[in-house]
């Protein structure tokens, strides 16, 4: 398959075939972030807004609509739109800020990704543009007059689309060669009657001169000028030089191509002089403002468009084309006609090749288009991340000094973290910045698609310019100290099975992730076990709000958490390493030890976690929970909330085959020492022997936490309508907290948690996301692949009611699949055409231009299923592609 060699020859490395070179690496939202944030006191949504984002260049990235560029972000295409409406010209997304939306921050546009290849040898995104004037304004203020407990005010609600007065604006890019990149815009006029936008392809160098610094990839100021032949050269010290080509408008005339500065707009923003009058908003004020002087007339600048303004009758479309090519990859005259639509259809028809083998489900069914769409949408979530703390902290030399107090606040712990890379985002526009354990669940889908890709990510953040020298890992830029759940083991040992035969497995990659999680693993247990009884802390564990407190702060008791989830994700993360461990035994038998080490740690923390609650663990044999407990002194208190929290230690489970352990005499002598002399641990091991198939008569050693008295009171618990299971997934808190909210009082003060199924109804972590009631699909994941290993295991011995109460017995690899199921439920339409993870907004369900599209969201409404929070998180939502192909094996 064509796309698959692309694949091979870039992973290869060979000559002339960098296909990765070239993507969707540009962001959606480049303001508002921590790394362009210089203020004294971390304030990065107003220190810059999306108002000054048109005029103002950026010091560490870019952003742009629907746009690509190359993996060092040097030079950016994207599209920009003018109705003739609006009081701004369209040239990223708009969006509330967090202090400014009533759940957080929230994007206010309506965008779609399509398609793409892995190499992006094909892209497709689609956004939806009114023709009415933007309403930024009353967007805003709706979002002011709305409480925490009020639904958002989206885009759809404001009229903006009312009669189908848009435009469907489609950005479709394909590869000719790695460096010579065909654009295809089309625009569709969904509208009653003939309108006229303006649309203008933007080619322009990211601003990596004017700041006076010396760390790579600081250049000297790049150039592009207009020819005599109507071509834009471009030159660019360590990008090379290439060449932007135009084809005429639809009515066969040439489009003036303007030309700019990409610098900040000095006189506007600060009142004081620069050294060029022409800056970055010059095509905004030209087009919008009618400002002719705002352009170079000389054709010149570091940043240019061919300014297309084009009708288009009802119901109609046009299509634009441009391209731009590295100088030695000059595909020669004629640049468009046939030749140009051929390399399109050329490219589309591989995609189609290519997923046609990775997705199990049959083509053009709905099944199919939503994987499609889950790849595309991760895909496209690649972006450029740069970020040097070091310099934020410190300042550029030609730029002005930072407050002092930066040096004492956020993220000043982490001066070496040198972030120059193409990574794996949340979002691009809500979440335009990495989050660790996002990352980890995005390798499961990337996996799939492109295994290099997965491993390279992986690698990426146990390397030294990122783990913190003490093993910490880094959360994400807001503050990276923050504790994530350890999944990265995970991550790397799922990625390493899944890109690879037995025996044929990339054993190199394996060996180096484990070095360096001892390390992170080591920071966990010198940081996180405060008084070493093997029962852990970590914090707010990025299940947010899921606590009756805020467990990133200190407790308004005093004293400490001792964690469900805490401690069940340290031995999530011993067991893994403990596999690894095994793994790597095999051809090496250094690791013998380590996985010794791994095996008697995980013990000791089963048998910390499974003590009574009154005892100093963690089990609640009365409710038959796993519960948080509050320690003050010598008082504790377990905290009865039936949240994932407690379902947390249910990862944490592995069979070791007896086959398997005979191949190992050092781990074996150790393992049978351990269970002759440490019986008070070695109860909690459950020993198996196979009855039938390969390995009958063989036994099985299944570690895990819970019991399988324990395993089963949890379950029921776990598949009870009344409580965790929806139709759509399981759910972060027990539905039984509707009616009975847990309540809690200290100082006079009342904390509690109810069941919210959908958007938070509190403040805590910005109130953006929610873990008291939504379901969430990673969460989600972790517990059909648990359930898939308790079965392997236990197999027809061990069978569930699924659901609670309703006499039908299972299998738990049957239970993981129903689960699955109703998961993938959330995209699928129903028999009227409706997908739940649009909740009740007709349009996806009755028009024809929307009914396809699926949007991919954070988390999911815990009882209809609608999509709540970030609209584009394919990041770890795109484990639904995993999902579905669970639910189409054999049982």
């Amino acid at each position: 398959m064509a796309e698959v060699q692309r694949l091979k020859d870039a992973d290869e490395r060979k000559s002339g075939a960098n296909w990765k070179r070239w993507g969707p690496y540009l962001s959606e939202r480049q303001w508002g972030t921590v790394r362009e944030d210089y203020s004294p006191n971390g304030e990065c949504w107003d220190y810059f807004p999306h108002d000054h984002a048109r005029k103002r260049a950026y010091r560490w990235g870019e952003d742009g609509l629907l746009g690509i560029t190359d993996r060092e972000c040097r030079l950016c295409f994207c599209l920009a739109l003018w109705n003739g409406k609006d009081s701004i010209l369209k040239e990223r997304l708009f969006g509330l800020t967090g202090p400014q939306g009533n759940h957080g921050e929230d994007c206010k546009e309506n965008y779609y990704y399509l398609d793409s290849s892995p190499t992006h040898s094909y892209m497709k995104a689609l956004y939806k543009y009114p023709q009415s004037e933007y309403p930024y304004a009353k967007l805003e203020q709706e979002a002011r007059d709305r409480s925490v407990t009020d639904p958002e005010f989206e885009l759809e609600d404001s009229g903006a689309f009312n009669e189908k007065r848009y435009w469907d604006v489609f950005a479709e890019y394909a590869k000719n060669t790695p460096n010579d990149i065909l654009c295809r815009i089309t625009v569709a006029n969904r509208g009653p009657d003939t309108a006229t936008i303006h649309v203008l392809p933007q080619l322009f160098y990211r601003n990596t001169w004017i700041w006076g610094c010396d760390h790579e990839g600081c250049t000297l100021k790049p150039k592009m000028s207009l020819g005599k032949d109507g071509k834009v050269a471009c030159s660019h010290e360590s990008l090379g030089k290439f060449t932007l080509v135009v084809d005429d408008a639809p009515d066969g005339t040439r489009p003036n191509i303007l030309f700019t500065e990409n610098e900040t707009n000095m006189e506007e923003l600060y009142k004081v002089e620069h050294y060029t009058k022409f800056a970055r908003d010059g095509f905004h004020r030209y087009v919008v403002k009618g400002e002719k002087e705002a352009v170079d007339s000389r054709g010149r600048g570091t940043k240019c468009a061919p300014h297309y303004t084009v009708e288009v009758p009802s119901r109609e479309q046009v299509t634009l084309r441009v391209r731009f090519y590295a100088n030695e990859e000059d595909p020669k005259a004629p640049y468009f006609g046939e030749g140009f639509d051929k390399i399109f259809e050329d490219r589309i028809q591989e995609t189609n090749v290519f997923y046609n083998e990775i997705i199990p489900a049959e083509k053009e069914t709905k099944e199919y288009e939503m994987s499609r769409q889950a790849y595309a949408s991760l895909l496209w979530t690649k972006q450029f991340y740069h970020y040097i703390v070091r310099n934020w902290l410190f300042g550029d030399k030609d730029t002005p000094t930072p407050p002092e107090s930066r040096l004492s606040g956020r993220n000043a712990d982490w001066k070496h973290l040198f972030n120059r890379d193409v990574v794996s985002m949340p979002d691009k526009w809500e979440y335009p910045w990495y989050a660790s354990w996002d990352l980890a669940f995005h390798m499961i889908p990337f996996a799939r698609v492109d295994p290099f890709f997965a491993k390279e990510q992986l690698l990426l953040f146990l390397r030294e310019w990122y783990m913190a020298p003490n093993g910490q890992m880094p959360a994400y830029e807001f503050a990276f100290d923050d504790v994530n759940p350890p999944v990265h083991a995970w991550a790397v040992f799922r990625v390493f099975k899944m890109t690879g035969k037995r025996g044929e497995r990339d054993r190199v990659f394996l060996a180096k992730c484990f070095h360096k999680l001892l390390l992170n693993f080591t920071w966990w247990v010198n940081r996180k076990d405060p008084e070493g009884r093997n029962i852990f802390s970590g914090g707010f564990l990025g299940l947010d709000n899921i606590g009756v407190f805020d467990r990133s702060r200190p407790l308004p008791t005093g004293g400490h958490l001792e964690q469900a989830d805490g401690t069940a994700w340290v031995a999530f993360f011993c067991i893994v390493m403990l596999d690894i461990a095994l793994e790597l035994a095999i051809t090496d038998p250094a690791y013998e030890d380590m996985a010794s080490k791994f095996f008697e740690h995980f013990v000791a923390i089963l048998d910390a976690m499974n003590a009574m609650a009154g005892g100093g663990g963690l089990w609640d044999e009365k409710e038959g929970f796993y519960y948080d407990v509050l320690r003050v002194e010598h008082c504790t208190q377990p905290l009865r909330i039936r949240s994932l929290v407690g379902l947390v230690p249910l990862f944490a489970t592995l069979t070791i085959e007896e086959e398997w352990i005979d191949k190992l005499p050092g781990f074996k002598k150790r393992l049978e020492w351990f269970m002759k002399h440490r019986p008070e641990l070695s109860q909690h091991l459950n020993f198996m022997t196979v009855l039938d198939g390969p390995n009958a008569g063989k036994g099985r050693q299944l570690l895990g936490i819970p019991s399988r008295k324990n395993l089963k009171k949890v379950l029921e618990y776990m598949l009870d309508e009344k409580e965790f299971l929806s139709d759509f997934g399981i759910r972060s808190l027990s539905k039984v907290h509707k009616d009975k909210p847990f309540r809690f009082h200290a100082d006079n003060t009342e904390y509690r948690v109810d069941y919210v199924p959908a958007e938070s109804n509190t403040e805590m972590f910005g109130g953006n996301s929610n873990w008291r009631g939504p379901i969430w699909l990673c969460m989600n994941y972790l517990l059909v692949e648990s359930l898939e290993r308790y079965d392997y295991f236990y197999g027809d011995t061990f069978k569930v009611e699924c659901p609670t109460g309703s006499g039908n017995m299972m299998r738990l690899k049957n239970v993981a699949k129903v689960i699955c199921q109703r998961m993938v439920n959330l995209f699928l339409p129903d028999e009227n055409g409706r997908r739940p993870c649009h909740g009740d907004n007709k349009m996806y369900t009755e028009d024809e231009d929307w009914k396809d599209l699926i949007l991919f969201y954070e988390f999911f409404h815990g009882d209809n299923g609608r999509g709540c929070g970030a609209s584009h998180q394919t990041g770890w939502t795109a484990v639904i592609t995993a999902c579905l192909e669970k639910t189409m094996t054999k049982l």
